[in-house]
């Protein structure tokens, strides 16, 4: 079943159920709150500790300065971020009021104010911006947890698992400098609000202020890199996150908001004498003092200082001194080495590209408990038609085979995991990424590796020593080979797993894809080698 199809009988699914409990007031309105949300953007979640980072990436994933970074009172609360035609900024009261309050434009963005309302008064702020970016998913910016303010971290959990109403956010991407006991809690709390307990495509966790891993060096990223594969390897972190990976938020954000005056700065810097410039950037004070042995004036340094930071500021100058020739080049390569645009595919790949789908799997979830915990005339016939929908939606099926594979535990052979995970979509849905090829590989090719990963993994679910649960979720990677076939060589697709014979058991169970996998993972390996040349 399609996408479209998918989440089509969903909306259907949950209109029956609407009508079906329009007496019990409670339950219809949670209905009715999972059926507006299926029409929304999905809400991807920005999730840390005090000083993570938070705000300065969701700039970075924006592209401009529009959540306060500074330890103000709109820091304190829970803020949504939304594409709209005209900047607007609403305050949602706790008192379920709502009223407007004035955009004031900073810097290219957008300075918030609660114009005298006190913090604690405010359920949440929601915040229109005419950014490209904001069109595949609202993000939302929050509080910090283990705030000093018990009230201020507690809005974060109490937004995001809304115990009589959807969960404020369909995903969330946390940040974290070293993963605590209960950073881990509050993922499974969020998964278990949402219903997708174990369903690990839900969280990526970000390795923060990556820059600051290796106290500011130019191989700091580098460092950070290592300590990210550490983490991910973590069983723990595994059953909670499908990803980790490194990001330096102010690097990010300077490469996003680039300007020729700011490159021309750099690169008057790259031009002066390495030595006075290497102990101007020892520290912050040094950098800014009021007399410099640069022809650079003590306001073009704070504001370099303030966009790039220090990190950044030596990296630039590096990659200037390297021969990067302008502005746009010298932000093209902040970017990458930064981690953000690794970021962007991974949300691509895991969340706003099957964002129907999470939010349709999440209604699936919902209509089952509802349906389980409120007997009703009819609720049988729902229940029946329930079922029907989730078998036939074969892209829910991988997303939940997906998930229980990242667990310690997890179903897939491990000779073959990442090559299942990976064809179950983990790196992209369209051929290319799920076989591990280039964009442009041709169609022949593709043809070839499907057909081979297809013998593979039948051979895998009629393994005579195979466990039923590893039987099963090799047949389901049978049938995300075959539906790739199906793509390629217009074979009929598989609208639901097709069994294949076993041994043991009798039977057995947006937008164009980046190059993920195989020739893809070598040349970033190559990059990052690079990068540390280049430092």
């Amino acid at each position: 079943m399609s996408e479209a199809a998918t989440v089509d009988d969903v909306r259907v699914l949950l209109d029956r159920a609407l009508e079906l409990y329009r007496a019990e007031l409670a339950v219809a309105d949670r209905l009715r709150a999972q059926r507006r949300r299926l029409d929304e953007p999905m809400r991807l979640a920005l999730v840390g500790r005090v000083k993570s980072g938070k705000s300065t990436l969701l700039n970075a994933l924006v592209g401009a300065r529009i959540a306060p970074t500074d330890a103000g009172e709109c820091t304190r609360v829970v803020t949504l971020y939304r594409h709209g035609a005209t900047p607007r900024v609403v305050l949602h009261g706790i008192d379920g009021q709502q009223r407007g309050l004035p955009v004031r434009r900073a810097d290219g963005g957008l300075r918030l104010e609660l114009a005298g309302t006190d913090p604690a008064e405010v359920g949440h702020l929601v915040v229109d911006w005419p950014a490209a970016d904001l069109q595949p998913a609202t993000v939302i910016d929050t509080p910090g947890l283990s705030s000093l303010s018990t009230g201020t971290s507690a809005r974060t959990s109490t937004f995001l698992a809304a115990d009589e109403a959807p969960a404020g956010a369909d995903a969330v991407v946390f940040l974290t400098r070293q993963p605590q006991p209960d950073d881990v809690a509050f993922l499974a709390a969020f998964q278990a609000a949402t219903g997708t307990a174990g369903a690990h495509t839900t969280t990526i966790t970000v390795l923060s202020r990556a820059d600051e891993v290796g106290s500011g060096r130019l191989d700091a990223l580098r460092a950070a890199d290592v300590v990210a594969r550490r983490m991910s390897e973590d069983p723990v972190i595994r059953a909670v996150s499908s990803a980790v990976l490194p990001v330096a938020g102010l690097l990010a954000l300077a490469g996003r908001t680039l300007r020729h005056g700011d490159f021309v700065a750099l690169r008057t810097l790259a031009g002066a004498d390495q030595g006075q410039v290497s102990r101007m950037l020892l520290t912050p004070d040094r950098f800014t003092r009021p007399e410099a042995p640069v022809p650079l004036s003590r306001e073009v340094r704070l504001a370099l200082l303030d966009r790039l930071g220090l990190f950044g500021i030596r990296l630039a100058i590096t990659l200037v001194r390297a021969g990067v020739p302008d502005a746009p080049a010298l932000a093209e390569e902040l970017l990458r080495r930064s981690g953000l645009t690794e970021l962007q595919r991974l949300l691509r790949v895991h969340f706003t590209g099957r964002g129907a789908q999470l939010k349709a799997g999440t209604a699936l979830r919902l209509l089952e408990r509802v349906v389980g915990e409120h007997p009703v005339e009819g609720a049988e016939a729902l229940r029946t038609e329930l079922e029907r929908v989730r078998l036939a939606a074969t892209d829910l099926g991988e997303l939940e085979l997906l998930a229980r594979s990242r667990a310690a535990d997890g179903p897939l052979p491990a000779q073959l995991r990442e090559e299942g995970e990976r064809l179950l979509g983990a790196a992209g849905t369209g051929p290319a990424a799920r076989l591990g090829l280039a964009g442009d590989a041709p169609a022949d090719v593709l043809r070839a590796a499907a057909r081979a990963a297809l013998e593979r993994w039948r051979w895998a679910a009629a393994d005579p020593l195979a466990d039923r649960r590893s039987a099963e979720a090799a047949a389901g990677v049978v049938a995300a080979c075959e539906a790739v076939l199906a793509a390629l060589d217009g074979w009929p697709a598989p609208e639901r797993p097709a069994p294949e014979p076993s041994a043991a058991e009798g039977s057995a169970l947006g937008g164009v894809e980046p190059v993920a996998g195989g020739a893809g993972q070598e040349r970033e390996e190559r990059d990052g080698e690079q990068a540390g040349r280049d430092h």
